[in-house]
């Protein structure tokens, strides 16, 4: 009985992804099927893909081996002497060399080694509008798919957000087989899956998952995979974004981020061999991580680029400054406010100058300058930015603080923030991090000490109680503890061995 209801269930789920695809490509019922006859299928193709209003959807008559064809490919998206050498070969077939079935025309007439045969329309138009030219022959019941396309790609060049001072310098592009192609160059390795789904009714984007399906967790490959199928949006308009939103439905009032990002395609590799799942995504130049846990985003490349040694301690480096990064701002206005707490020697961290603006105040207006000053950064041209970013010191350091606006104490301690959150390259983080010292600053003016305490426990708890996709502890290997794993997490002590 159990089995029947799962068989039900699966039943289900097919038919209502065929009627989603259908859906997408506008296929009415009863005509899901193409027939041999080419009349029709013309005039099916001219109503559903308009070519005389596409001007990129190009179609062309020609006759193959006594036989009335069409072609149908999108202009841009085809190799051109390719398509023009393998339509001189049709053309020049004679009616004795012409296949009876579509099955040996692909099989033995297709002078082309990626061929493959659909008769279900929406399979037809997913592959026409994906860049694959397509060939109807009167009389066959299936079309001649042959993939020749290539698509424009800029150049495979070391991304400008995850740079290393050592190491290869290639990065991930636009292209998702380029991508799938840098993996893999580095494992050359039969365990290596390169799983393609797609995702969106109207944009049918392609998602790739990447792993080792002998050190893989199944179980939770399985449920990444479900999620991906039972995503109902018109299109993942946002990339990988939207991607992660759909696959991770829960609130996401914690900050704390749930995914890994990298453009290097050393770094992915390296988490696949970990037995980790990468996903790449049609038209983004990065991939996704996935499970990821706190230590595993605050590791970088230049890491194990570098001895042992100094692979260590710039680990710890980035520790110490990414905890001074939440602390240093609250701790200040901590002490400011209960200034008989600090020692003779350290007197001179007190102002100089009186305030004119509460501490408070000034801490969270530079808070938002300083995304203000990333957000104008992004958008000035970049003959502008040197000259910009003169005049922006001048202006917003050293006369803010001569107007009586800011304290210079506080434009230090928030230039120290500002910079240091740089060195670590995921954003998500950062932000994360932001967001947890805004609170900090909040509570500490509002309840003094008390705050302070309570902003670090909502820290900790934030991080402790958040869990990876997978289910497991995001603190690993702290909780539960497993010093062999905790010493590799904080030492670079050797190449980390993968798991078995």
């Amino acid at each position: 009985m159990q089995n029947t209801n799962q068989n039900q269930e699966n039943t289900n789920r097919n038919q209502e992804n065929r009627t989603l695809s259908d859906e997408a490509y506008m296929v009415p019922p009863g005509q899901e099927c193409m027939t041999p006859s080419l009349e029709e299928s013309m005039r099916y193709l001219s109503e559903r893909l308009k070519p005389d209003t596409n001007f990129d959807i190009v179609y062309r008559v020609i006759n193959v081996g006594g036989k009335q064809a069409c072609i149908y490919f999108i202009d841009g998206f085809c190799k051109d002497e390719l398509m023009m050498k393998i339509l001189q070969y049709f053309i020049g077939l004679k009616p004795e060399d012409m296949p009876e079935s579509a099955y040996e025309m692909a099989k033995r007439a297709t002078p082309y080694v990626e061929v493959d045969l659909k008769d279900k329309w929406s399979d037809i138009f997913y592959n026409i509008l994906s860049g694959v030219f397509a060939l109807f022959i009167d009389g066959y019941d299936r079309c001649v798919l042959i993939d020749s396309r290539t698509y424009p790609a800029r150049g495979v060049s070391e991304p400008e957000k995850d740079k290393t001072l050592r190491g290869s310098k290639d990065g991930f592009v636009e292209t998702v087989v380029f991508n799938t192609a840098l993996i893999r160059r580095r494992i050359r390795s039969t365990e290596l899956r390169m799983e393609m789904m797609n995702a969106g009714k109207s944009s049918r984007t392609d998602i790739v998952l990447c792993y080792m399906d002998n050190r893989v967790d199944h179980q939770f490959l399985n449920k990444i995979k479900k999620r991906i199928s039972e995503i109902k949006v018109d299109a993942l308009t946002m990339n990988q974004e939207s991607l992660a939103e759909c696959i991770y439905e829960r609130k996401w009032f914690n900050p704390f981020p749930k995914f890994k990002f990298t453009e290097r395609p050393d770094t992915a590799s390296a988490q696949i061999l970990e037995g980790d799942i990468i996903i790449l995504v049609d038209n983004s130049p990065s991939a996704m991580i996935v499970p990821t846990s706190i230590f595993d985003i605050v590791e970088e490349a230049d890491d194990y680029y570098f001895p042992p040694i100094t692979g260590t301690y710039l680990r710890l480096s980035r520790f110490l400054i990414g905890i001074l990064t939440y602390l240093i701002t609250p701790t200040f206005l901590l002490l400011m406010q209960h200034q008989e707490w600090i020692p003779e020697s350290f007197r001179f961290i007190l102002l100089k100058e009186e305030s004119n603006i509460p501490l408070i105040a000034q801490f969270l207006l530079l808070e938002l300058a300083i995304d203000g000053l990333k957000l104008a950064a992004i958008n000035t041209p970049n003959m502008l930015s040197t000259p910009l970013s003169v005049m922006a010191a001048l202006v917003l350091g050293e006369f803010s603080v001569k107007s009586g606006w800011f304290n210079a104490e506080v434009m230090l301690y928030m230039a120290f923030v500002a910079i240091a959150n740089y060195t670590q390259s995921s954003y998500e983080l950062g932000y994360a991090l932001k967001f947890m010292r805004i609170l900090n600053l909040i509570l500490t003016a509002l309840f003094g000490v008390y705050g302070y305490v309570a902003a670090i426990l909502v820290l900790v708890l934030s991080i402790v109680c958040n869990r990876t996709l997978s289910g497991q502890s995001y603190i690993y290997p702290i909780l539960p503890f497993n010093l062999k794993q905790l010493a590799k997490r904080f030492l670079r002590l050797r190449l980390p061995e993968s798991r078995q």
